[in-house]
Order: structure tokens, then C-alpha cells, then sequence
């Protein structure tokens, strides 16, 4: 659903551009309270992770494909405001390095497909978490509808934006009815990607999952004829390190996603693509600004080989997402450190 230049004007484009710079900077700071010590890295590790899944299109009907946008997954992972700057950093790499996403459309794009998904699935999630019985296998269900249901948003996020700023005249009800239907069909997929991911990390340490946490009830201990909290049990030195497992095999796993699967992937043009196609809003798509850059599309230049090339495009921007994120979160878990160290306090506090 990476929306090119030309789709959107100037004025609109500029405003999406202004409400995702917002956003940004109300989730760096709402980061702070989601990230600590274990989960910087691995908020680092999520954006890499979409970014090689979101090379995987698969097909959903005649002539279209899908891919994951990743808000829902981002989100339930490692936090909501954690999961805006996952997604934001991931359309920041393709837009640059591999011109996916155009350069001024980049405040639609994060607007769509990094806040509205991401707000959306998170505020499902926790709805149906509150209902659903205090179990693990109730946040791999509730990360199923919430995902599901986040990606026909996005779809009707674009149409309102399209319908506001959009550059050609297209009926928005043509519009409209061919977008959400088709990402319904995309949900589906979005929806069963995100849960596996979420099912398989929860299984091996489900103190990393930002959405579990809380779930499980305090041992009470009876003392004096009352019930009160037991104390906390040190987690063992083994669970504390196997986050590092956690993190290795996440980025071998997307390593050979990007590097070796995604040559399987559909080449259909993915739902966007397709409705703009079918119902002429691309008439002005302009040329990518970065449409000459040596990983443009995906390949590598000057690599003839299909499947080399594609395969090592990807590696290089699961390396580069992953340094970029790791970088971002970790600065800011230390800036959250700094914030509360005692001498940043004020005397007399």
C-alpha cells in the first residue's frame, strides 16, 4: 500500500506530512515508558523483520497480491508508540534506499500505514484482551482480529485522503468499494502472519510480548488471615539471556526471508497498486526521487542474476533497517535513563 508521488497533492501531502511529524515525536517520547534494557533491541529487530516479510507479497485474487503493513504486529510486540516509529523507520529505508513509497508522499504513507494501523489494531486489541479469558492464547486471537481488521482501516484511511487531496478525478465511491475489498482479502493474510509471530514469541518468552504483559495474576499468599501479593520472583540468569536467542534467530529468520524467500514472491501488482491501476488514479504518478539509487526496486544494479540480486537487495536492507532501528530505540531508552537518573531530578522532589 505504499502510496508514490503524484497520487496525493501538494497541500494534502505537506498536512499528512505535518500530522506524521507530530506523531512522531508524541511516540519518541511515549517510547520512553515501553522500552527498556530487552526490548530496544528487539523493537529494532520488529522493523527489521516487516520490512523482510513486507517482500514476501502473496496472492489474494485474480491479478493482486498483498503484503504485510506490520502496524498490528509492531504494536502487540513491543507497544503502540514503540510500533509507530518501527513501521515509520521501515517506510523511511524503502522510500530512500529502495524507492518504494514515494519521497513526498512519505507523510501519507507513515499517516496510513504506520499510525492508522497501528492506533486502530492496538485499540482492538486491547478491547479484546479485557474480555477474553487471562490466557496467551487469548492475545494470539486478539492479534488475529486486530490485525485483520487494521489493514481494511488503512485502506479506508487512504480513500479519505485520496478523496481530500487526490489528483485525479475519480469517483471516491469506485474508489472506496475497491479498496476495502480487496484489503479485506490482504487482512486475512495480515492477520494470520501477525499471529504466528506473536503465537511463536509468546511460546518462548512471553515477558518480551508488550501486549501480554499484565496478564498474568500475582501468587497470593496468605498471612495473618489475609491474602496479600507474594514478592516478586528474580526472573532466572537463563530467561534473562535467552532474549539474545530470541534476537539471533529473529534476524536469521528475516535474513532469509529477504535474502532467499521473497524470490517466490508473488509479482503481482499488491492491492494499491491494482485499484489504481483498474481505476486510473496513477494517470500522474510522478518519477521516484531516489529512482536511480543502486538498490532501486528491490535489485541490486549491475547484477544480472535475478535471484542474486533481489536476494542481496534484501539482506542490505534488513542490515541497514535493523542498525537504523537498534540505533533509534536505543537512543531513545537512554535518553528515557537520563531523564530519571537521580541528578535529573530536582532537589527537594
Amino acid at each position: 500500500m505504499h502510496v508514490p508521488d503524484g497520487f496525493i497533492n501538494a497541500p494534502v501531502s505537506a498536512a499528512t506530512g505535518l500530522v506524521a511529524a507530530g506523531a512522531i515525536a508524541v511516540s519518541l517520547r511515549g517510547a520512553r515508558r515501553e522500552l527498556d534494557e530487552r526490548t530496544a533491541p528487539l523493537a529494532g529487530l520488529v522493523a527489521a523483520f516487516i520490512f523482510a516479510v513486507q517482500m514476501l507479497n502473496f496472492p489474494v485474487a485474480a491479478g493482486t497480491s498483498g503484503h504485510l503493513l506490520g502496524g498490528a504486529l509492531a504494536a502487540i510486540l513491543v507497544g503502540p508508540y514503540t510500533g509507530v516509529l518501527c513501521v515509520s523507520v521501515v517506510l523511511l529505508m524503502q522510500g530512500i534506499l529502495f524507492a518504494d513509497g514515494g519521497l513526498t508522499a512519505l507523510g501519507v504513507n507513515i499517516t496510513d500505514m504506520a499510525i492508522v494501523t497501528t492506533v486502530v489494531s492496538y485499540a482492538l486489541f486491547r478491547g479484546l484482551v479485557k474480555v477474553l479469558p487471562r490466557k496467551r492464547r487469548s492475545v494470539t486471537v486478539a492479534s488475529f482480529v486486530a490485525a485483520l481488521l487494521s489493514v481494511p482501516a488503512a485502506a479506508v484511511a487512504f480513500t479519505l485522503i485520496y478523496a481530500v487531496g487526490g489528483t485525479t478525478d475519480v469517483a471516491v465511491s469506485k474508489v472506496a468499494t475497491a479498496m476495502v475489498g480487496v484489503h479485506v482479502l490482504i487482512g486475512i493474510g495480515e492477520a494470520v502472519i501477525t499471529a504466528l509471530t506473536v503465537g511463536a514469541v509468546i511460546a518462548v518468552r512471553p515477558d518480551l510480548v508488550y501486549g501480554a504483559r499484565g496478564l498474568q495474576q500475582r501468587l497470593k499468599l496468605r498471612v495473618g488471615g489475609e491474602l496479600v501479593d507474594a514478592p516478586a520472583v528474580a526472573v532466572p540468569v537463563a530467561a534473562r539471556s535467552s532474549h539474545r536467542k530470541v534476537w539471533i534467530t529473529g534476524l536469521v529468520t528475516s535474513l532469509v526471508l529477504a535474502g532467499f524467500v521473497s524470490f517466490y514472491a508473488s509479482s503481482n501488482p499488491d492491492g494499491l497498486e491494482k485499484v489504481a491501476k483498474d481505476k486510473g488514479i496513477d494517470t500522474r504518478t510522478g518519477k521516484h526521487a531516489t529512482g536511480d539509487s543502486p538498490l532501486a526496486g528491490y535489485g541490486v544494479r549491475d547484477i544480472s542474476d535475478a535471484r542474486v540480486s533481489g536476494g542481496l537487495a534484501g539482506v542490505i536492507g534488513v542490515g541497514v533497517t535493523v542498525v537504523a532501528g537498534t540505533g533509534v530505540f536505543w537512543t531513545v531508552r537512554r535518553r528515557r535513563t537520563s531523564d530519571t537518573s537521580p541528578a535529573s531530578v530536582p532537589e527537594g522532589v
